[in-house]
């Protein structure tokens, strides 16, 4: 048996502490998942400040601990320290066989491009903080954080996966190129295919973009032929927080992945393909 370990943190991206704990534990949460596991042990890390009642500290833990129950792993402690502001995730240990381990690379052409949540998240969360979000956006949002990715790795067991990622804070194309880059080829993506939470676009659209959005498009600029609108390539780089996972599965088992998303009530899009390289790792159409 091999041994995942893994950890994230970050400060609240919404007001309601419980929410935040379900957000912060479902997002460290998803390493393990994309890489094949399943988490076992969970320690709490936490900043907060004197200044702020212990109740808001409670709610946050106990959002935390009840998505790692729903994981089927336990807390066995953690560490707080004091804070100017709020800080809280989880450090996991999870359990994965060798054989079966997920790994960002080794992507093969033929294979088909499977995305388990949509994306716009980066653009609502801004509108929250900006306190210009409708409570559609807001719940939209709230809706898809909380979403563990475990069920859509269930959903992939014992099917031939040459590579998989959860989308996080480098954006749909900055960990496709990830993925595309190690394993030496061409990632194929149909714009049309790509789903997006409706609320974000309006937003998108006035302006309210992520900062990161415009690190990773500078990080990728190279890398990446994207023939779409300016508004939907935004979202593309777009920093998603507990984003889904993205797939790269052989095409003769795609049909059986999707009926094992289907049973499980998970969400899912077949995005595009994996091709041999061509002068860029990303092509989006």
């Amino acid at each position: 048996m091999g041994i995942i370990s893994t950890l994230d943190f970050f400060t609240p991206i919404v007001d309601d502490p419980y929410i935040f704990g379900q957000i912060a534990a479902a997002n460290a949460l998803s390493d393990v998942y994309a890489m094949g596991g399943v988490p076992v042990l969970c320690l709490n890390i936490v900043g907060f400040p004197k200044s702020l009642p212990i109740e808001i500290l409670y709610e946050i833990l106990r959002g935390g601990a009840d998505k790692v129950k729903e994981a089927g792993a336990i807390v066995t402690g953690g560490h707080s320290i004091q804070d100017n502001e709020p800080k809280y995730g989880l450090s996991i240990i999870g359990k994965v066989l060798p054989d079966r381990i997920y790994k960002n690379y080794g992507a093969k052409p033929g294979d088909k491009l499977v995305l388990t949540k949509k994306l716009g998240v980066g653009a609502l969360i801004k509108a929250i903080k900006k306190e210009v979000c409708s409570q559609k956006g807001y719940n939209d949002a709230v809706e898809s954080m909380i979403i563990l990715n475990k069920y859509a790795y269930e959903a992939s067991i014992g099917l031939r996966i040459n590579a998989c990622t959860d989308i996080t804070g480098f954006s749909l194309l900055g960990h496709g190129y990830e993925m595309a880059s190690a394993s030496k080829v061409s990632l194929y993506l149909d714009k049309n295919s790509i789903p997006i939470i409706e609320s974000s676009i309006e937003y998108v659209k006035d302006g309210i973009i992520p900062g990161g959005t415009y690190t990773n498009k500078k990080y990728l600029v190279n890398d990446v032929f994207c023939d779409c609108e300016d508004w939907l390539e935004n979202i593309l780089f777009e920093p998603q927080t507990s984003g889904g996972l993205l797939f790269s599965i052989e095409a003769e088992d795609l049909d059986k992945f999707k009926k094992n998303l289907e049973e499980k009530h998970v969400f899912y899009k077949v995005i595009g393909e994996v091709r041999e390289f061509k002068d860029k790792f990303l092509y989006v159409r």
